[in-house]
Parts: structure tokens; C-alpha cells; sequence
């Protein structure tokens, strides 16, 4: 939690946007995991923890932009619940702790929102996620828990991001501090990896460190051989000589701000001669990003201008041929990366997309292209000092992909099939770092860089 103060700022700079009208902001409520009471950790709403920042469950906020005030809702502890969680602080008490003076039992929402409504006044929410919320919202609007999200605000989902976007020096510096235990947990695979052992035992050793240093994975480990599948959560394998596992994972601390780091690295702690020539084109690209983000260029630009650095090294090993802008322009790199360069990262490890993806990566100034892999870039804006994205470029070699395209006859004239039957058995290589845009450029986040050359990878292997 910071300081009330930055709380207090916070919502005085989202109530400037509105002339009138109430915005509510629901928190999340424990779900369990198997049944009632054996419950998943407890995450909050990460929208009602930037504006009110009380990180327990059961807890729902209004701003009132007519009388300037605002109200937490919720209800106080029981002895049953001393009994088991022991004695707690009063919503109250928690309410001024972010300078709410006001507080209410959490039953007099419904007749709060009501009331509202029933007076004429506009209630803006954001989007809902939790089941458990679209029930609450869909009983108080007398709507389908379905048809909650229509009635999302778009002025307050607009004003969320346009706050949350940019990251404050407090924020800059808890995320710098997810990125170190980030680091902690990737070295700790690369010091641990050998032949022989299962993946899962990698995923744990990571995921211990993470525990032990934070408050969760800021998202499901992604560790495998089969780095073709971009999202592969599937850790049954053993580690084999001559493969290489792609590690993307990171840590969410107790502020719950998140890191995001992928490295691929070598099972037998070398590369072969191959891998290290697909392995470099994609460090050079991640470098690259790193040099050309800055304020002014919109991450849009990055990717192109990565995607296009990539087909160049993809046309100097055989596996591309023609034109290579002229390539670039028609999307062929979709096929070697179906997924953009990068994302938002905050109090969620993809920020805010639980508000809607083109809110966020997209405003009036850049339209979402409908190619493979540049489709799926989910942060294409100008870049501004303040902006926290993910910096993490891949080749992937996914065979019924290219199938598919070569069945098709799709840009035959570009892309050489015949040669790339020798890399069906590839996998795939992905290399991501968590950039801040500065004033002049922008910085890696935490203390130390994962090793990233393929010189710097094998050194630290082997020892």
C-alpha cells in the first residue's frame, strides 16, 4: 500500500474527468478452489487497489463526482471470523487508512446504486471478469449476469487507462523490485537445468523462489521444449540433450506489481550450430527493441521495425527469399511469429486487458492491422515516459502452421518450404525483457539483465 496521499491523488485525477454521476469500483471476493473455504489466493481487482488500495475481500468503492466524497463498503468481522483469521481492523478504520472518511455495511450498496438510478444519475463501472461480481451487478442493474458488460462505462474505462498507463515513480519502483525476484527465479532455472530431470522440477524450484520472495507467479509458468506452442503449460517432459526450453514466467510481489521475463535456453547448456543461428537473430531483435524505443515512435514502429531486422536474418540462412520489406508489407513474418512484440505491464503482468485490449494498446492515432502476428500486438501506441511493456520477440517453427501456409501456396514467393522441412523438429525461441520509456529512450526494469547472448548463456550454464 502507498501512502494515502497517493491514493487521494489518484481518484481526484479520475473524478476531474466526469461532470457528474457516481463510479463504482468493485472489489473481488475469495473463490473456492474445490469447495467453500479451501479457496484460491485471495487477488484483488487491481483497478480497486490503484484507487483504494485495501487489498482484502469482500469490499466495493464509490466515487460520488457530485458530492466529491467518497464510500467503501463493507462489513466488519464477527467472533467466528477472530476465531479463525484473528482480530482485524474495522473497514472503517482500513477505509481512512486511503483517506475515505465514509464506510457502510456492504448490504447497503444495492440501496445506494438504486437510489441512484432510480434519481437518473449515470453509474460508470468497468468491465467484470469474476462471476461473482457480474451476479452482484446484474441483481442491482436487473440485468443477465451475461449482458453486465454492455453497461460498462466506456468514459470510465477510457479514464482508468489513460491514469494507469503511465506508471508513477512509487509503481516504477515496485515493479524494478518484481523484476529483481524475476531475475532470481530465471537464474535459478538456468543454474539447475540438466539433462535428465523433468521440467517440473524446474517450474517448482522456480515458483519456490518466487513464493519465498513475493506473493505469487504473476501468471502460469510457461516452461517447455516444445517452444513452438506459444502458451505451453504443459511440464511433463524430460530435459533432452540437444533441445532447448523455452521459460517464460515471472513474480507478482506483495504490492502485487508484476515481472514478465523468457529466456530459451540449451538442455545440455550448448547450443548447436543451428540454434545459435536462429537463437541470434532473435537476441539481436530484443536488443534492438531496447535501442529504438523512446518517446515519439509508437510500439506499432517497434514491431515492424524488429519483425523486418528478423526477416533479414531469416532470409540470410535460406529460410526467406525476395524482397525483404516488400515481405515485411504482406506479413510473412507472421508465419516465424504469430504474436506481437510486447504488452503493458503493472498491477497486472498484461495491464488492464481485463478493460479491453484495444482501450489499452490502441487509441484514435493507431488501428489494429488484421495480419498474423502483428494482429496480435497488444500495445501498438506512441510510446511516453511512464509506459512499462514487454520487449519479447520470437521464432517459431510450428509445423501444421506451415503446412497450412505451403497447402495454401501462401507467399510461396517469399518463404523457402523446402527448407524448412529440416526445422519442423525446431521448436521455437523467445527472448523477453520489461522496458520503461524514459525521458530520453528507456531502461530495462531491475537491477540485473538475464543473460541474453549466446555466449553469455553457455558461460553461465557451465558454471
Amino acid at each position: 500500500m502507498f501512502t494515502k496521499e497517493t491514493y487521494i491523488s489518484r481518484r481526484k485525477k479520475l473524478a476531474a474527468e466526469f461532470s457528474d454521476g457516481i463510479l463504482l469500483f468493485l472489489g473481488n471476493s475469495e473463490a473456492g478452489a474445490n469447495y467453500s473455504g479451501n479457496d484460491y489466493i485471495f487477488r484483488q481487482d487491481s483497478s480497486f487497489l490503484y484507487f483504494f488500495g485495501l487489498d482484502c475481500p469482500d469490499l466495493a468503492a464509490v466515487m460520488d463526482i457530485d458530492s466529491g466524497g467518497s464510500i467503501i463498503f463493507g462489513d466488519d468481522v464477527d467472533m467466528d471470523d477472530i476465531i479463525w483469521m484473528g482480530p482485524q481492523k474495522s473497514v472503517a478504520d482500513r477505509a481512512a487508512e486511503v483517506g475515505v472518511c465514509k464506510s457502510y455495511p456492504f448490504a447497503r450498496l444495492a440501496s445506494f446504486i438504486k437510489d441512484a438510478l432510480e434519481k437518473g444519475r449515470r453509474v460508470h463501472f468497468l468491465p467484470q471478469y469474476r462471476n461473482h461480481n457480474k451476479i452482484l451487478l446484474g441483481e442491482m442493474f436487473n440485468v443477465s449476469p451475461r449482458a453486465v458488460n454492455d453497461l460498462a462505462s466506456e468514459d470510465l474505462i477510457r479514464g482508468v487507462v489513460e491514469l494507469r498507463i503511465i506508471k508513477e515513480q512509487c509503481e516504477i519502483e515496485q515493479i524494478d523490485q518484481a523484476c529483481d525476484l524475476g531475475y532470481a527465479m530465471h537464474m535459478t532455472a538456468l543454474k539447475l537445468m540438466k539433462p535428465g530431470m523433468k521440467e517440473q522440477e524446474l517450474v517448482g524450484a522456480m515458483e519456490g523462489v518466487c513464493i519465498s520472495g513475493g506473493y505469487m507467479v504473476s501468471f502460469p509458468s510457461i516452461l517447455s521444449q516444445n517452444g513452438e506452442t506459444l502458451h505451453n503449460h504443459s511440464h511433463h517432459q524430460i530435459l533432452t540433450p540437444g533441445r532447448m526450453c523455452v521459460i517464460d514466467a515471472g513474480a507478482e510481489i506483495a504490492s502485487h506489481y508484476c515481472s514478465d521475463f523468457t529466456r530459451t535456453l540449451p538442455c545440455s547448456g550448448k547450443f548447436t550450430a543451428r540454434q545459435k543461428d536462429i537463437y541470434t537473430i532473435v537476441s539481436c531483435a530484443n536488443s534492438y527493441a531496447a535501442e529504438i524505443a523512446h518517446p515519439g515512435i509508437s510500439y506499432k514502429e517497434v514491431h515492424l521495425a524488429v519483425a523486418r531486422l528478423m526477416l533479414q536474418g531469416l532470409s540470410n540462412i535460406g529460410l526467406v527469399k525476395g524482397d525483404v520489406d516488400e515481405a515485411l508489407a504482406l506479413g510473412v513474418m507472421g508465419l516465424f511469429m504469430p504474436h506481437g512484440l510486447g504488452h503493458n505491464m503493472g498491477l497486472d503482468v498484461h495491464d488492464m486487458e481485463n478493460l479491453g485490449e484495444n482501450y489499452v494498446g490502441y487509441d484514435a492515432t493507431v488501428t489494429r492491422s488484421s495480419q498474423l502476428g502483428l494482429g496480435s500486438l497488444r500495445m501498438a501506441r506512441t510510446l511516453k515516459p511512464g509506459h512499462v511493456i514487454t520487449d519479447e520477440p520470437g521464432i517459431y517453427f510450428i509445423p501444421a502452421l506451415i503446412e497450412q501456409w505451403k497447402g495454401e501456396g501462401k507467399f510461396k514467393e517469399f518463404i523457402n518450404y523446402e527448407a524448412l522441412e529440416a526445422y519442423y523438429d525446431f521448436g521455437g525461441i523467445r527472448l523477453e525483457d520489461d522496458l520503461l520509456i524514459t525521458a530520453d529512450g528507456c531502461r530495462r526494469l531491475g537491477a540485473k539483465r538475464l543473460p541474453i547472448t549466446v555466449e553469455d548463456v553457455e558461460k553461465e550454464m557451465a558454471e
